[in-house]
């Protein structure tokens, strides 16, 4: 029987692919002592219940948003767009103004939409989630948020939004990573 080959990691030219010139880039990842396979697939149950700052603040953002909705179900619906996908990982994309209380989200029906987009005053946002193997012989959870802002208007407003948000951004976005890597690691 021929050795399985993991799945190469996504890297930078992947993702610069969709957002070449993020004016915001968060990067989080986790550690796991199990193989990225086994990684992923924790990583693709958890829900929005089971945090609670992030699951709180997703369905206050986006209203009708289930509670029991898993991570994995939220990037692939509506005000996401998928965007790419394989056997340890997902990248989904979401373009609008992100800075008002409306929910200001054009539904994008392909990942083609979202590369062209060009809607003056508004960003394109990617979200990319993966796993890969570790040189320790483990493996990590990786969330990778860009922000691109199509204009200077955009890029002022992106801003001002950042300046109030980001200093909460850490506590929110290792949330889930924390809990998949728990669950990869000592199960349900």
């Amino acid at each position: 029987m021929a050795a399985q080959v993991a799945p190469a990691p996504l890297s930078a030219e992947d993702l610069d692919a969709w957002v070449s010139s993020p004016a915001v880039r968060t990067r989080r990842e986790r550690s796991a002592a199990v193989d990225a396979e086994e990684l992923w697939r924790a990583a693709q149950s958890v829900k929005l219940s089971e945090t609670r700052s992030v699951g709180r603040l997703v369905r206050w953002r986006i209203p009708g948003t289930p509670a029991d909705l898993r991570f994995a179900e939220l990037f692939d619906r509506y005000p996401f767009t998928p965007l790419a996908s394989g056997p340890n990982h997902f990248l989904s994309g979401l373009c609008g103004r992100i800075w008002t209380f409306r929910r200001d989200y054009p539904r994008l029906s392909s990942a083609s939409e979202f590369q062209a987009w060009s809607e003056p005053a508004t960003v394109r946002v990617l979200f990319a989630h993966w796993s890969e193997p570790t040189d320790e012989g483990g493996s990590k959870i990786v969330s990778e948020t860009r922000v691109e802002p199509v204009d200077r208007r955009a890029a002022l407003r992106l801003r001002g939004l950042w300046a109030v948000v980001g200093r909460f951004e850490p506590l929110i976005g290792s949330e889930p990573l924390a809990l998949a890597a728990r669950r990869a690691e000592h199960g349900s």
